[in-house]
Parts: C-alpha cells; structure tokens; sequence
C-alpha cells in the first residue's frame, strides 16, 4: 500500500507538468507571429497601417523591419516613422527613447532635425496622462524635470539647425516653456514667504530675474524679493529692487500710490497648526 501510495503521488507531478506543456505549446501556436516579409513588405505595410491610423500594427512592423534588416534601405526611415508612431499612439517615453537613440546613431543623417524637434514633443509630453487632455491643470505646479528636458532638446534644435523647418515651432514653444519655468520658480518663491523661509524666497525671485528676464513673472519675482529684503530688514537691498520694478514695471497694483506698498503681516506668520504639522496645515 505505501508503494502503491508513492507510485501516485510521482504519477500526479508528472501528469500535471505534461498538462503544462500541452498547454503552453498550444498558446505558442496560438499566439500572433509577425510574418516573414521582405523589408520594403515591412515599410510599405508600416505605411498602410499609418494611412489608416493603425499605430499598433505599424510599430509592430516598423520593429519588425529595425530587428531584420537594421541595416537596409529602409532602415533609418523607420527609425523616424517608429518616433511618430509612438508618439501618436500616446507612448511619450517611448517615442522620446527612440528620438534620443536615432540621435545618438545618425548624428550626421539629414532628417537630423526632425528627431530633435519630435524629441522636445516627446519629453514635454511625457507627463501628461490621457485625463489631462481633457481636464487641464495648472503645469506650474508639476514637476518640471520633462519642461526642462524638452526646452533643451528644442534649444538643441535651434543651435544646431537655425534654419530648419520645425525652428520656428520650437522657439514659440521655448517661449511657453521658458514662461511655465518662471511661473514655477515663482510659485517656489511664493511658498518660501509663506512659510517664512526669507532667504529662500529672496533666491528665488532672483533666479527668476536672472535667468527668465523677458518672461510674465519678472514683475511679481521684483515684488516677492522686496518683500523679502523688508523681513530681513536689508534696505539697501529692498530700495535697489523697488527702484528695478519701478523702472521696469511702473505700473504694477504695488505700486499704485507712487511708493512700493507692503504689508509685514501678509508673510511670516505661523499658526499653531503649521508648526505642528511641518507646513502641510497652515
């Protein structure tokens, strides 16, 4: 009886890994196999599924024709078309992955600037998910880290080809970019006077002075350093800020009696709950 016993127990595991087996080789033969074609079938089907808004059948012959024929003619063409695809399928990083790989292997292919450009799209994208297309938030209160690294990919566009087609596009969209990351630091500076942290907000607005010179948030950057040099009580330095917002910006609401007005009791106070709660509360 134990053998018998043990005979079954070695039956059972050997019964269920041939169930297994049958069954993975029957999900292989199953499952969708890109076909055998040749490289301009890839491409010109790629193609097609491209006219027809077919994004997922053309990346997945756009990867066929890269892994089979990496070095064909129609081979740095995908590599640009596989960047599109992505990105109009929504695929940001992807798309931006591809941009910044077609950059690194053809630095000398004459489409050059078309990866740079579609490579800034990409990396500002990347953040956005598909709620944000219909319910749009304030970006200035994101993380930056994509706006940056699409400001630079379009400044590398722009240093490298100053007259390429997508030039033009790219600096309007600089321009915004530039704006969202003044409004950011701004937002910064703003939340340093908040809670209390002078010094701070006082670096702050002079980043966004230094480095965002011709953007909206100049004006306020002027207001909150001012504010600032009152609560340290550094008036040479408050006088000499009020002055450059006086020459630049003389007809902001801070201004409106002719002197630089400020309250102290706007900024610095805290309440119980906002000491209490490391500033999450106030």
């Amino acid at each position: 009886m134990l053998i018998w016993r043990t005979s079954f127990f070695l039956r059972v595991p050997l019964l269920g890994l041939l169930i297994s087996l049958l069954a993975l080789l029957a999900a292989c033969s199953s499952a969708p196999k890109t076909p055998q074609l040749s490289e301009r079938q890839f491409y010109e089907e790629a193609q097609s599924a491209i006219d027809a808004n077919n994004m997922t059948l053309a990346i997945d012959r756009l990867q066929g024709l890269e892994s089979r024929y990496p070095f064909g003619r129609y081979a740095s063409q995908a590599k640009l078309d596989l960047i599109y695809c992505h990105y109009r399928a929504l695929d940001y990083e992807a798309s931006a992955a591809t941009a910044e790989r077609f950059i690194n292997t053809h630095p000398d292919h004459p489409q050059l600037d078309y990866a740079y450009y579609m490579k800034g799209l990409a990396s500002y994208s990347v953040d956005r998910g598909l709620l944000e297309r219909f319910i749009p938030s304030d970006f200035s209160e994101r993380d930056m880290g994509p706006a940056r690294e699409s400001f630079e990919d379009f400044n590398r566009l722009i240093n490298r080809f100053p007259n390429s087609v997508y030039a033009a596009d790219a600096r309007q969209r600089m321009i915004y970019l530039r704006n969202l990351l003044a409004a950011y630091e701004l937002r910064a500076a703003s939340f340093y006077m908040r809670r209390g942290a002078f010094v701070a907000a006082a670096n702050r607005g002079r980043y966004v002075v230094e480095n965002f010179d011709t953007s909206p948030s100049v004006a306020d950057a002027l207001v909150i350093m001012a504010e600032a040099y009152t609560e340290l009580d550094q008036p040479d330095l408050r006088a000499s800020t009020v002055e450059v917002l006086k020459a630049n910006f003389p007809d902001h609401p801070r201004l409106a009696s002719g002197a630089f007005e400020y309250d102290k009791t706007q900024h610095g106070g805290r309440s119980m709950w906002s000491v209490l709660t490391f500033g999450l509360i106030d």
